[in-house]
């Protein structure tokens, strides 16, 4: 994978994208990383086609090899204020504030997004299978999300959150039965099918 081939190729280029949008739990995380231009990794992919060892073992090369990067939260306050889509935009936002260097341009996973600082940007849907510097954010955002998630877990393990991360699978959703809801889930999400019986 190479960077996105625009004209701005010989200037700084920022990817960036965002983790953990479909949970039921917890932030949205996002990050943005510049990358040298001359970055190569064999294993650098779209985070969710790369096994957990994967994504550990190259979180470290990608914060060693980048020019900057940052990574950044929107709580659940503001997820269930802004609504989830411009959440995630938001986190982009703010890991692409917390960058170092000024990008002259940003690479953005996806088909939505914001315009920042007057930045110029693209949208790339699966942009993270697609070019190294949205790769890299994807990874960083999933595993600082991650990390977020098994630190929740020590709270409230009624949820498997040290599993599942917040996304909807079959145990979080027997958890919110069984437990009701913690004051990290999105209360604006559909937690159950029988959302109505949940006692907010």
């Amino acid at each position: 994978m190479a960077l996105l081939p625009t004209q701005f190729s010989d200037l700084l280029e920022a990817g960036t994208d965002e983790a953990g949008r479909g949970c039921l739990a917890g932030p949205v995380t996002a990050a943005a990383v510049i990358l040298p231009k001359d970055f190569s990794h064999p294993l650098l992919n779209d985070s969710k086609k790369l096994t957990d060892k994967q994504r550990y073992a190259l979180r470290p090369i990608i914060e060693k090899e980048a020019l900057t990067f940052a990574v950044a939260h929107c709580s659940i306050e503001e997820i269930e204020e802004l609504n989830i889509l411009h959440a995630s935009i938001k986190a982009m936002h703010k890991a692409i504030a917390g960058l170092a260097k000024t990008p002259a341009f940003i690479a953005v996973d996806g088909n939505r997004f914001h315009p920042y600082e007057k930045i110029p940007h693209q949208c790339v849907i699966k942009g993270d299978g697609k070019y190294q510097n949205i790769a890299a954010a994807s990874i960083l955002a999933k595993t600082y999300r991650d990390d977020l998630m098994m630190e929740l877990h020590r709270d409230y393990p009624h949820y498997s959150w040290d599993k599942n991360k917040g996304y909807p699978t079959k145990s979080h959703r027997e958890g919110i039965r069984e437990n009701g809801i913690s004051p990290h889930h999105r209360k604006s999400f559909r937690l159950l099918p029988e959302q109505l019986q949940i006692d907010f």
